[in-house]
């Protein structure tokens, strides 16, 4: 039998991500995930829910979500979900769900740049090239609309 675990959300941080180091020295970023839910109930009303995820990444994922993320940014966040399961210091026993970051896309703008500021347009694939000594290379403006008849001619 095959099995499959893999999430994909997009949320806002609730709290700023917080760094620490495993005794291997291997970095470590835990954050949270607020993630709303809109909807209408059956008698028209508005209706909203939030579903609070705790996620988890390693090595250099976590010291670039650590540098670039601070709370209430929005991120895209993919991994797998884990089931953790410990005895608190009351003497309970504790379980949730975590989620382990494989991959992650910011969705807001990086910490420290104005949220004012728009973020810089990604350059299209087709426009990356290596820069030689006529500099980077780059794509054909796009083609002229087609001639045709002006709209005083059209009949209709």
């Amino acid at each position: 039998m095959a099995y499959y675990n893999r999430v994909i959300l997009v949320g806002n941080l609730t709290r700023d991500p917080q760094l620490s180091f495993l005794p291997s020295g291997t970095p470590v970023c835990e954050f949270g995930l607020a993630i709303n839910r809109r909807w209408r109930g059956s008698g028209g009303e508005p209706r909203e829910e939030t579903c609070f995820i705790d996620c988890r990444c390693y090595g250099k994922q976590a010291e670039t979500f650590n540098q670039h993320m601070s709370k209430g940014q929005c991120v895209l966040v993919e991994g797998r979900l884990q089931y953790d399961t410990w005895e608190g210091q009351d003497g309970q026993r504790r379980a949730k769900h975590r989620v382990f970051v494989q991959a992650f896309q910011f969705l807001s703008a990086p910490r420290g740049r104005a949220q004012a500021e728009p973020p810089a347009p990604a350059a299209p694939q087709e426009d990356i090239g290596p820069a030689g000594p006529a500099g980077p290379a780059t794509s054909p403006p796009p083609p002229a609309p087609p001639a045709g008849p002006a709209d005083e001619d059209i009949p209709f």
